[in-house]
């Protein structure tokens, strides 16, 4: 008789929160301290749990962890693009896990300037980000930013790409990103509040000079906005913008004079967004100022940039959103969202031409590339599909003709595009609206109800998650999965309002959204109970959360990624990094009608004697966006409580944060056990 695992149980501490005179009692809140060893001890002991009980599947893991790396090009470069007189050139050798970057003068036959080996710069790391690179005007120094950690605290340095010396001064604590003034000698950066980790201070580095010497430029007061600072396309401006989830603000400066004082472009008024581009004498304004809800572009001088100056020049549409622009010399090249899909508008300045380039896919994605040349004859965008692997496309305005520069190869003999369909469907919920989901499965599978079906979502932030090609996905589709992506309300998959209606008092819109995508799914035969899963990261993992709360008989297994799911408990915090930011999206649980909405669904705040399906839920023990006790608490309280014997897994990366392993091929590894776990549920084990 084999012995029984038992699962490590975490003890109870009871610790009384108490807001507008609501008492909670969170037992696990002794969980929140990384430095105490009990802590430590108890997510090994999970780890160590999540091992014993995925044993049985390692030899699968490693199977799967191959074929997935087995279908990426080893040896792989991005198409080169010219920037101020070099060709840039990102690439992979075969057998390392990290990006060679190099570049070569004018032309792509001249000799290669290696710039960084990320390979060579990870040695020693568990953990390894190049955060950013800004090459300097003369193109003689690099800026550059890593992050050993990965807690998105990054050290900008200062590389001689004469000399290959790397100067001494290191700027700690920052964003990572970071732009050159035009007299190559002064840097401007974003630096993180060190508790916090909010962006909120903007400055200014000398070379040569010390650190402590730095002279701040703009602080941001407000906690609900983070700061931070760019160059335009045009290389006139140093750009300092400040946001919120709902408002925004921009303040420039010449890039010629760094030691003059910033000027403010248009003064925040609540509820208004809006973001620059500059070319020539003026700037372009993207806003929804005025009840342009789904934006309008405007246009300003470089003199008189209030927004009482701005002037007309693409109106509002009530069903297209206007997400982004491109300008070129003759050429105008505007990123629209109609009915879920990009469409990608050309416009002449001259106003003989406008027109959109054809896409035929019912279920696509296109977005424009690295265009930073205004004199350019061609735009670089890129398109896939689920069903299509990734191109990048250079469309050449003048003939308009394409030009494919490169496809993403998928290394697999078996694999033909052919082979797999997509659909797009629309479920009615229950309030009447009608939600996209977005499909794709192997064509010779019989529609039926014990097909294994994956439903993914995010639904907050208006973060639009487009229908995309995945050679990871590839492992489930062979084995007769159905994956789904459900576009519910909190994205903007439907343009403005169907962000606007997925947030804030809104927000179960989003769950609801999801139980009734996934009820459809289950009535039309695309699976069944036992066979529907669940998956979601981060806000995502929230929705996992706050579905198996509300409707957990519906899913046979859950994957929850670095899930957000102690709401309230976050939420009340200010001292958490993020949480300020938060507040437009979740609402300030300050505000009594707030607290009572969010705790009315926060998956810990719910979590109830009741059976829930198997799930896996992971995280980062230095994860700066969903600090790892969420999780973890979670995890505890639904052991106590749930009345199941179905698997319940955490496991905590104790490397890593937010975004997992940092190595392109360690990654892999994550999404074998997330996979190993789902189809081992499936009976599926080859």
């Amino acid at each position: 008789m084999k012995n029984k695992i038992f699962p490590p149980k975490a003890k109870k501490i009871p610790k009384t929160l108490v807001a507008h005179d609501d008492v909670r009692i969170d037992n696990y809140y002794w969980l929140n301290d990384r430095e105490n060893q009990e802590v430590l001890d108890y997510l090994h002991a999970e780890n160590k749990y999540t091992k014993q009980m995925m044993k049985h599947t390692e030899a699968f893991q490693e199977k799967l962890f191959e074929e997935m790396k087995a279908r990426i090009k080893e040896d792989d470069q991005s198409v080169p693009y010219k920037f101020n007189g070099y060709w840039y050139i990102t690439r992979f050798e075969k057998g390392k896990d990290y990006p060679i970057y190099s570049r070569k003068k004018e032309t792509l036959e001249a000799p290669e300037e290696l710039l960084f080996d990320c390979n060579e710069m990870a040695k020693n790391h568990a953990y390894f980000k190049l955060g950013s690179i800004s090459i300097s005007p003369d193109n003689s120094l690099a800026a550059f930013s890593t992050d050993t950690v990965s807690r998105r605290q990054y050290i900008i340095q200062v590389k001689n790409l004469i000399t290959g010396e790397i100067y001494p001064e290191k700027i700690k604590n920052t964003t990572g990103s970071v732009t050159w003034a035009n007299d190559n000698q002064t840097l401007f950066y974003s630096r993180k509040d060190k508790v916090t980790l909010r962006s909120n201070s903007i400055c200014k580095h000398k070379l040569h000079t010390k650190v402590t010497e730095d002279v701040e430029v703009y602080h941001e007061e407000d906690e609900t906005f983070n700061t931070f600072v760019y160059k335009t396309k045009s290389r006139k401006y140093i750009v300092i913008g400040s946001s919120s989830t709902l408002t925004s603000e921009y303040r420039i400066l010449n890039a010629d004079t760094p030691n003059e004082a910033f000027k403010i472009f248009s003064k925040r008024e609540r509820g208004v967004e809006y973001s620059i581009a500059h070319y020539e004498n003026h700037f372009y304004v993207l806003t929804n100022k005025d009840g342009a809800v789904n934006f309008e572009l405007k246009k300003t001088t470089e003199t008189h940039t209030e927004s009482s100056n701005w002037q007309d020049l693409l109106p509002h549409r009530k069903d297209v959103l206007l997400e982004d622009i491109e300008i070129f010399k003759d050429y105008l090249v505007v990123s629209e969202r109609e009915q879920g899909l990009n469409k990608l508008r050309i416009m002449s300045w001259d106003g003989k031409e406008d027109y959109y380039l054809p896409f035929e896919s019912e279920t696509y994605t296109a977005y424009t590339g690295n265009n930073p040349d205004f004199d350019s004859e061609f735009l670089r965008y890129t398109y896939n599909s689920l069903t299509t692997p990734s191109s990048v496309i250079d469309y050449h305005f003048k003939t308009k003709t394409k030009e494919l520069k490169k496809e993403q190869e998928v290394l697999d003999k078996n694999f033909k595009k052919e082979n797999y369909a997509s659909e797009r469907i629309w479920v009615t919920a229950r309030d009447g609206v009608k939600v996209p989901v977005s499909l794709v499965y192997r064509k010779d599978l019989k529609q039926e109800s014990g097909n294994p079906l994956m439903l993914y979502a995010y639904g907050s932030y208006g973060s639009t998650i487009d229908p995309y090609f995945s050679t990871v996905r590839l492992s489930l589709l062979d084995r007769g999965f159905i994956y789904a992506i459900a576009h519910v309300r909190g994205g903007e998959y439907l343009g403005r309002d169907w962000y606007e209606n997925g947030k804030l008092l809104s927000k179960m819109n989003t769950y609801y959204d999801y139980i009734d995508c996934s009820k459809y799914l289950i009535a039309n035969n695309y699976t069944s109970e036992k066979h529907l899963y669940a998956y979601g990261g981060s806000a995502g993992g929230l929705l996992m959360g706050v579905i198996i709360n509300l409707n957990p008989e519906l899913y046979n297994g859950v994957l929850a990624v670095v899930p957000f799911v102690d709401v309230v408990t976050t939420m009340l915090d200010d001292t958490i990094p993020l949480t300020t930011g938060e507040y437009d999206e979740w609402g300030n649980p300050n505000d009594k009608a707030y607290y009572e909405y969010m705790k009315s669904y926060s998956p810990y705040d719910n979590v109830k004697a009741q059976d829930y399906p198997h799930l896996l839920v992971t995280t980062g023990l230095h994860d700066s966006q969903v600090q790892y006790w969420e999780p973890a608490k979670w995890v505890a309280k639904l052991r106590d409580l749930k009345t199941d014997s179905n698997r319940l897994l955490l496991y905590t990366d104790m490397d890593t944060g937010h975004g997992g392993a940092s190595g392109r091929f360690e990654s892999l590894k994550e999404v074998a056990l997330e996979y190993a776990f789902i189809l081992d549920l499936e009976g599926i084990t080859c």
